[in-house]
C-alpha cells in the first residue's frame, strides 16, 4: 500500500467499525418496531375476539365488565399505536446515522483506492522509464 493509503487505513477501519455498529443498531430498531407492530396486531385481534364473544351475557354487571375491558383494550391500542410512532421516528434517526456512517466509509474506501491507483501508475511510469533507459543504454553501447 502507498504511504498515504497506509496512513488512511486506521481511519478506514474506524469508519468500517462505526458503519457496522450503526447497521447493528438499525437492525435492532427494526426488530423493536416489528415487535411493537406485532403487539398492536395481537391487541386488535384480541379486541375483536373479545368483542364478538359473549353477546348473551347473563347480567348487566357482566356486560358492563366486558365493555370496561374492551375500553381498556382500546386504550392499550392507542398507547401501542403511539409506541409504534415513537419506534418509527427512532428508526429513521438510526437509519440516517447509518447512512452517514456508511457514506463516510465508502468515501474513505474510494480515497484509498484512488491513492493505490496513483501509486500503481507512478510505479508503472517508473518501470517504463527504467525499461526505456535500459533500451537506450543498449542501443548506444552497441
Amino acid at each position: 500500500m502507498s504511504s498515504r493509503a497506509t496512513q488512511l487505513q486506521p481511519a478506514v477501519e474506524q469508519a468500517k467499525l462505526r458503519s457496522e455498529d450503526a447497521l447493528s443498531k438499525l437492525a435492532a430498531k427494526q426488530q423493536q418496531l416489528a415487535q411493537a407492530e406485532h403487539q398492536l396486531s395481537e391487541l386488535h385481534r384480541y379486541r375483536e375476539e373479545y368483542a364478538n364473544t359473549g353477546d348473551t351475557l347473563p347480567s348487566v354487571s357482566a356486560m358492563l365488565n366486558r365493555q370496561s375491558f374492551i375500553q381498556r383494550i382500546d386504550e392499550a391500542i392507542v398507547q401501542q399505536t403511539a409506541e409504534i410512532g415513537r419506534h418509527q421516528r427512532q428508526l429513521e434517526q438510526v437509519r440516517d446515522h447509518w447512512k452517514h456512517n456508511h457514506a463516510r466509509e465508502c468515501a474513505l474506501d474510494s480515497l484509498v483506492a484512488q491513492h493505490l491507483e496513483r501509486e500503481r501508475q507512478a510505479e508503472d511510469r517508473l518501470e517504463q522509464a527504467e525499461t526505456d533507459e535500459r533500451f537506450q543504454y543498449r542501443r548506444t553501447s552497441s
